[in-house]
């Protein structure tokens, strides 16, 4: 008989007061007796409902009997079958809204807590498992990646499991892509990601870092002189977007994009840290998804008083609603129906420290209404004349989304983009080029991980159904 519980097992938290004055892992994860009671809590569905709402298509019944059981190793062993990144997900996947939607203990109650349980088996792995990965033997076919984010790294095991010997290159010093610099530590301890990048090289997937592709090397070098046969573009995107306002050139601004790589990558928040980050008083972050509310969560590990500006209301924020509680719950005020229209500054003309064009000293914005739905099915904020006000600050963060790098498109000739960047691939990462392939945030502009694990596994059955022939 399952476990009828309406409610899923609680996931054990550090408490909110300690953990927004560190950056260790927020979630600590359930216990074996909380991963057992939790799997049986799975009506094992004739249909499975859940799976279809996972983008790599995971076979989320089997591998929750095996928890029930208490077959740990198993369970593993089912879900990597068709997810490089099992620890990854179990954290970050926005499961409510994939996978737990479809769950039928969902339709009266809370649906069964399946990416708690992909979580709790991947870290059970990782601590107990002895054997390593045991490389293929190779096919005799070459395929670059270029990126090591979800979808590279997805595409790169995908084919490495087949035989190809593949190379990803990456533009940073360390593997991971948006990994390692734009997921905090607290949500995403750095040390898991190198873990799964470490399966990945067990396979046989080689990792060259510090490799722009092109400026030190471009995909038709790659293709014509060193016998790659297929590429895989997944280089994300990492281009921020700004609002165009008034005092975006002022110190103390900054891309969430620059923060977040400066505090997740080069450990700014460490003492004697090589690249330095201001230590604000107080700072607002623009924007409502789960990257502001990463940047503003990491601003108030820092010391800061933070806000959240959005211009829409509580209800329309894309960010996950667990990322939303847990900033509320450390303190981060919610400042909706608010929009910028200009950074102030000031210039202190003693301080060698700052810079001509003067410092941030706070931000005027206006009040917003909903009216009718625009474009995106959400209602359109309009301004409520006569409702400027002024919040003073020393720090703003823009967190307003990002487009593809034009460098790739730029050096590569006949490869079609879109208007706003992103590379133009069919159903199975083709594009433009012969053999070239791209997906994740690189087509689709910033989405989430598992999409982008989604679309990198795609391209790689698409390679091996071309090289194959």
């Amino acid at each position: 008989m399952p476990n009828m519980r309406p409610d899923k097992n609680p996931m054990p938290h550090q408490d909110p007061q300690v953990r927004a004055c560190n950056f260790n892992e927020v979630a600590l994860g359930y216990t074996k007796e909380q991963a057992i009671d939790e799997a049986q809590r799975c009506l094992n569905c004739k249909n499975s409902p859940c799976v279809s709402g996972c983008p790599v298509q995971i076979d989320i019944p089997a591998f929750i009997a095996r928890v029930a059981e208490g077959d740990f190793e198993g369970a593993y062993q089912i879900i990597s079958k068709d997810s490089a990144l099992p620890a990854v997900c179990g954290r970050v996947c926005p499961q409510e809204s994939q996978c737990e939607a479809k769950c039928v203990r969902g339709i009266k109650n809370e649906p069964v807590g399946i990416g708690r349980l992909e979580r709790f088996v991947a870290d059970w792995h990782n601590a107990n498992a002895t054997e390593k990965a045991v490389p293929p033997a190779s096919n005799g076919h070459k395929v670059a990646v270029i990126g090591s984010g979800p979808a590279g790294l997805t595409c790169a095991g995908d084919l490495a499991k087949k035989g190809y010997e593949v190379t990803v290159f990456e533009a940073l010093h360390l593997a991971g892509g948006v990994l390692v610099y734009g997921i905090p530590e607290f949500r995403l301890p750095k040390s898991i990601v190198q873990k799964e990048v470490d399966t990945l090289k067990e396979l046989g997937v080689k990792v060259e870092t510090n490799m722009v592709i092109g400026r030190a090397i471009t995909i038709d070098e790659l293709k014509e002189e060193f016998g790659f046969e297929a590429v895989f573009i997944g280089s994300g995107a990492g281009l921020p977007k700004f609002m165009n306002i008034p005092g975006e050139n002022l110190k103390g601004v900054y891309s969430a994009n620059e923060f977040l790589t400066r505090i997740n990558l080069m450990k700014a928040y460490k003492e004697g840290a090589d690249t330095p980050i201001q230590h604000s008083m107080k700072v607002a972050v623009v924007g409502g998804g789960n990257v502001a509310m990463d940047a503003a969560r990491c601003a108030k590990r820092l010391g800061a008083e933070v806000y959240i500006v959005y211009r829409r209301s509580e209800t329309e924020l894309p960010a996950r609603a667990e990322e939303v509680e847990h900033a509320k719950e450390e303190g981060i005020i919610f400042k909706t129906l608010t929009n910028p229209v200009k950074i102030l500054g000031y210039h202190n003309p003693d301080d060698p420290r700052d810079p001509k064009n003067g410092s941030v000293s706070g931000i005027r914005c206006v009040e917003m209404e909903l009216g009718e739905p625009d474009a995106s099915g959400r209602r359109r904020p309009i301004v409520k004349q006569g409702s400027e006000f002024e919040i003073d600050l020393d720090c703003v963060i823009m967190a307003l989304g990002t487009s593809p790098n034009p460098l790739i498109k730029s050096t590569t000739q006949g490869l079609e983009t879109e208007k706003w960047g992103g590379i133009i691939a069919d159903e199975h990462g083709l594009t433009s080029r012969e053999n070239v392939y791209a997906g994740g945030d690189a087509v689709t502009g910033a989405a989430t991980v598992i999409l982008a694990m989604g679309a990198g596994k795609t391209a790689a059955e698409a390679i091996d159904k071309a090289l194959s022939k």
